[in-house]
């Protein structure tokens, strides 16, 4: 099961960029909570709480905000950073209650090292790395683990080889999680052939002689 976090927030009366703004040069991020049809909530929540919180989580990561004494389940639904200096900007959560089925992506992690690898050369490459489930909150796995070191070169492991407890997998069946492929063989570099080419003798001009002139004669 995931992780939970929590981290303490307030309401947030004041909202538009002016107001933001302020509120980040304080040293606090603004974010909403949404879900189960109300509007969604503005709140504040202190940035190095948030930061601390977050370390290593992701979308899959149940979040216990504590709104003004009241404790709300949720998930992340989006981060939005600061171009260069990367701190957080702003964050939405979506609220979901313990029997209530929701949809999340699941990190997929890879674990052992193939021996396609090991012994064949092959390169292991990964083309999923997230696996969207219809699960319950208290189900949701942290990720998703596969071990591939049975896998050979030309060997793949698809959707439909794994399965996640309590869990829907939404990923279509046939598609490829990862897969072993064989290692490029890189062409030898061709010597150049180097043609003779054939210099052609200079063709040596006389200039004609004049009728009646011979050569060496002395005036």
């Amino acid at each position: 099961m995931a992780q939970e976090h929590k981290i303490r927030a307030e309401t947030r009366t004041e909202t538009g960029k002016g107001p933001a703004r302020r509120l980040r040069m304080a040293g606090k991020v603004p974010c909403v909570v949404y879900g189960h049809g109300r509007a969604a909530r503005s709140l504040t929540l202190v940035r190095s709480d948030l930061e601390r919180a977050l370390v290593g989580v992701g979308g899959s990561t149940m979040i216990d905000l504590e709104i003004d004494g009241t404790s709300v389940q949720t998930l992340i639904r989006e981060v939005q950073r600061h171009p260069t200096r990367l701190e957080i900007t702003h964050i939405d959560f979506l609220e979901v209650h313990a029997g209530e089925v929701i949809t999340v992506s699941v990190p997929v992690h890879l674990t052992g090292a193939p021996d396609g690898v090991r012994n064949q050369g092959g390169v292991l490459d990964q083309t999923l790395r997230e696996i969207e489930i219809r699960v319950l909150p208290k189900d949701i796995p942290e990720h998703i683990d596969i071990d591939v070191t049975d896998l050979k070169v030309g060997q793949s492991v698809h959707v439909s080889d794994i399965e996640v407890p309590n869990a829907v997998i939404l990923e279509d069946a046939k598609a490829t999680i990862c897969s072993v492929i064989a290692p490029r063989v890189e062409a030898e570099p061709t010597e150049a052939v180097e043609e003779e080419e054939e210099v052609a003798e200079p063709e040596l001009i006389r200039k004609p002689k004049a009728e009646g002139e011979e050569a060496g004669t002395e005036e």
